[in-house]
């Protein structure tokens, strides 16, 4: 997935959202795009109306959320669950959704510290740094234990 255009990006959660529409069989990487696209009922009509969303701007400084980059990072994390990377990251995940009891709101906390490791290697014009992100969730967890208390 990340080496995809953002046309192509979009085009394969339309494909797949269609595919699953006129139950057609999906890929493996459809199948989890699919579970994604499925716990987000909000964006189904975007993906209905591919002509008029495929190549549509959502600008932050508008407060307009990106549905497929939201969807996007929700399949990386599934990705990232799946074979452990970064290392240590499945444990993190696990720990977290202890404290927190639900994992769809587990991955949202593992999106908001994914975008910040990105937007940090952006900043900094690096490489993604692992540890941002794992560190990024450690406080997260210390922050949910310190609330349970």
């Amino acid at each position: 997935m990340f080496n995809l255009s953002r046309c192509q990006a979009r085009q394969f959660l339309f494909d797949t959202w269609r595919k699953y529409c006129h139950q057609e069989n999906l890929s493996g990487m459809e199948g989890i795009a699919l579970e994604v696209i499925l716990l987000h009922p909000e964006y189904q009509s975007i993906l209905d109306d591919a002509d008029h969303y495929l190549d549509k701007d959502y600008l932050p400084e508008i407060g307009s959320t990106n549905p497929f980059l939201h969807m996007s990072m929700h399949i990386a994390v599934k990705e990232q669950l799946s074979i452990d990377q970064p290392i240590g990251i499945r444990d993190q995940f696990n720990r977290l959704l202890n404290k927190i009891g639900n994992e769809h709101d587990t991955v949202h906390q593992n999106i908001e510290c994914l975008a910040e490791m990105l937007w940090q290697a952006q900043r900094n014009q690096s490489a993604p740094d692992a540890t941002v992100y794992l560190n990024c969730l450690e406080k997260r967890e210390r922050k949910l234990g310190m609330t349970e208390k």
